[in-house]
């Protein structure tokens, strides 16, 4: 089975699976596909983690595929420009090196049963003939108007519409080289030639040389009787098992429905981020974030009748999330993101490819531990989940996007299902909360806690009992972007049980 945010991408992984390949083959078929027709949200030009189950292996193998800084990266040049921040967009040098081919190609060789370009053929086939414009592309592309290299969008000179077959010879150029040469056909190749001359002062060769995929270890938790697992820093997959390790030692109703529930998720949420700007950085550690010892004070900040203030993340971002899962029990969990919508709205004109701004996670701080500093990992909102049993069986893998609040929709997944023991149906579809504050990009918002507002969505049936804790609460129509697109799928006894988020208006749970 597999879940994604576009019915082409789940139906092509689908049968990559049919035709003799395995969960990790049909998560790099289904991430390539949507590298093709989701570049709003994600795409080569931006970065990639992952978790795989494998049989028999009760710790899931973790993959880091988050680009590093430039060797040409300058805190102090941005500082003496005036910056505070990083540039959110039109500038390169919020653009580490893009992971997420190298992702592709890691995955592949390590669990791959298919060949390489047999697995890219599909992405390539669509970037070839073409595709019909999503509603979610039609009403991005205005964006990036302006922008040199949005060829591939505006080929009249106007905007595509929903239904209009886009058509992408870059990327189908660049997949079939990739297919045929790998990672140096990428990043030695046209795409990397290209970004060196965008910014020949920010990237070597070197840098482009060095593949930015790593291995890593897996953080997990014990939480509602099981092992709830996420990937490390500079991921801020801590925040939901954090939240959980919180949570699991509160009285939530058995009802998710209650306003009680609602609010302890929120309050769990929030306490597991107090210190988030501080702690997330490549290198820290993760298990020590997500100790009983850390987080039973923070627990015991929380009343179940009243709001405590701690500084609290946002909602927003371009990312997509999609899962798999294959007769033989192997599971994977994966996202792609530029960070934002189209990244830095930058592009790389021969290829075409969107550039990320995911360096907008550096610290402009001098001597912060998340310093912008070439060769560093910025902080990430991208994390993946997926739950063993204790004894290490796969149980589901689930995620989604949202930026700084995807941690809080995948902490409400996991609620749900381990411990609301809802049916995968209910767990995606029903309303969810995320923590939001005027005016946010989705990245920004650590140290707004007197302006935080819990945007709600309608038919929760929290509103009344959120507000009269303290909480104050703005009800959003349901499936607003805010709120992320997620999938699960959940491994039965005899059967998977797989759900794609209906707020993406074209995602699928295709089944072989």
């Amino acid at each position: 089975m597999v879940c994604t945010v576009d019915h082409l991408a789940s139906v092509a992984a689908a049968r990559m699976i049919a035709n003799g390949g395995n969960a990790v083959d049909a998560a790099v078929t289904a991430s390539a596909v949507l590298a093709v027709t989701t570049q709003q949200s994600c795409g080569m030009g931006g970065d990639l983690w992952a978790m795989v189950h494998v049989p028999g292996n009760p710790v899931p193998f973790a993959l880091n595929a988050s680009g590093r800084a430039g060797s040409g990266s300058d805190a102090a040049q941005l500082r003496a420009q005036g910056h505070t921040a990083m540039p959110f967009r039109d500038d390169i040098r919020s653009t580490p090196v893009p992971g997420c081919v190298d992702g592709w190609v890691t995955l592949h060789e390590r669990f791959g049963s298919l060949p390489l370009n047999e697995i890219l053929a599909p992405a390539v086939e669509f970037a070839t003939s073409g595709f019909p414009t999503s509603p979610l592309l039609a009403a991005a592309v205005h964006r990036i108007t302006n922008t040199v290299g949005n060829d591939d969008y505006f080929p009249d000179g106007a905007p595509v519409q929903t239904g209009q077959r886009v058509t992408r010879p870059g990327v189908a150029r660049s997949l079939r080289a990739i297919g045929a040469g790998g990672r140096a056909a990428w990043y030695e190749g046209e795409f990397g030639s290209g970004l060196r001359v965008l910014a020949p002062e920010l990237f070597s060769v070197a840098d482009l040389e060095r593949s930015q995929a790593d291995w890593v270890d897996a953080v997990a938790v014990d939480a509602w009787g099981h092992r709830i697992w996420s990937v490390p820093p500079n991921s801020q997959g801590y925040l939901t098992l954090a939240g959980a390790v919180i949570a699991d030692g509160l009285e939530l109703p058995d009802d998710p429905h209650d306003p009680l529930w609602g609010h302890l998720l929120i309050e769990s949420a929030k306490q597991a981020a107090f210190d988030r700007g501080a702690v997330l950085f490549e290198g820290a550690d993760g298990n020590a974030l997500v100790s009983e010892s850390r987080l039973a004070p923070r627990r015991a900040e929380i009343s179940a009748t009243e709001v405590a203030a701690v500084a609290p993340p946002t909602g927003g971002g371009g990312t997509i999330y999609l899962c798999s899962a294959d007769g033989q029990g192997m599971g994977v969990s994966l996202i792609q993101s530029n960070a934002s919508g189209f990244g830095t709205h930058l592009a790389e004109p021969g290829v075409g490819v969107f550039l990320q701004n995911r360096g907008v996670g550096f610290s402009l701080e001098e001597g912060h531990p998340a310093e912008l500093v070439p060769g560093r990992r910025p902080p990430s909102t991208l994390s993946p989940a997926l739950a063993t049993t204790i004894e290490g069986d796969l149980r589901a893998v689930f995620g989604a996007m949202g930026g700084d609040g995807q941690p809080q929709v995948v902490l409400q997944l996991a609620a749900r299902l381990l411990q609301g023991h809802q049916d995968p149906g209910r767990v995606i579809t029903d309303s969810r909360f995320t923590l939001t504050v005027p005016d946010a990009i989705g990245f920004d918002t650590w140290d707004k806690s007197d302006q935080l507002t819990v945007a709600v969505e309608e038919g929760s049936g929290w509103e009344d009992g959120l507000r009269s804790r303290g909480h104050r609460v703005d009800v959003r129509p349901w499936g607003e972007g805010l709120f992320g697109h997620a999938h699960m799928i959940d491994v039965r006894a005899d059967h998977l049980a797989g759900v794609a988020d209906p707020r993406a208006l074209i995602g699928a749970a295709v089944g072989v």
